[in-house]
């Protein structure tokens, strides 16, 4: 048997990189899966920061799914709406009737820290930033203060992928095969 990784131009790290990953300068490690799922589970509320009212918007989708398919209480936190999918939005994390077990947030990049900060001084317990939102800062923020943390993360996608739900939009349609599917071209 041959040693492959010393024909390898780069370290074999290296070469199973992401492309960019090393461009990105990204220093915090996130939890594992079994972490993630941890936290989905000891969670009983979710509060969605920056939830819309439009169907169009990723934060409607989710806050849609985890009333349908979650046991959690959903909360949506949106100053300028007065209700989201029938249920009542409120101004801020201060606003809320309880304190909520994970923040999870659809807000730009520079408000993440502040909401970082709301999420603490409320006493939550997680704070998860959905796919493409990453902040160290506001990473820093949350952990320092005991929360756990979830950055480039769905939470729906990652509660589907834990509880066999991932057949929405076609992730897992129920169907295994390895014959390629039969199109007619008419």
């Amino acid at each position: 048997m041959t040693d492959l990784s010393c024909a390898l131009p780069v370290a074999p790290v290296e070469a199973c990189a992401l492309p960019g990953a090393q461009a990105t300068g990204r220093t915090w490690e996130g939890p594992n899966a079994q972490e993630r799922l941890d936290i989905l589970r000891s969670a009983r509320s979710v509060a969605i920061v920056g939830a819309s009212d439009n169907p169009a918007r990723a934060s409607f989708f989710v806050g849609s799914y985890l009333l349908g398919s979650s046991p959690y209480d959903v909360y949506f936190v949106n100053p300028r709406a007065d209700e989201i999918l029938g249920r009542p939005a409120y101004a801020s994390l201060a606003d809320l009737p309880v304190v909520p077990d994970i923040v999870d947030v659809f807000r730009r990049d520079a408000d993440l820290p502040g909401v970082a900060q709301e999420a603490v001084d409320v006493g939550a317990k997680a704070l998860w930033l959905q796919l493409g939102s990453w902040n160290e800062e506001a990473a820093s923020i949350a952990e320092t203060a005991g929360l756990r943390v979830v950055m480039d993360r769905c939470i729906k996608i990652e509660h589907a992928r834990f509880h066999g739900g991932l057949h929405l939009a076609g992730f897992d349609t129920g169907v295994i095969s390895s014959k390629r599917q039969v199109v007619s071209r008419a």
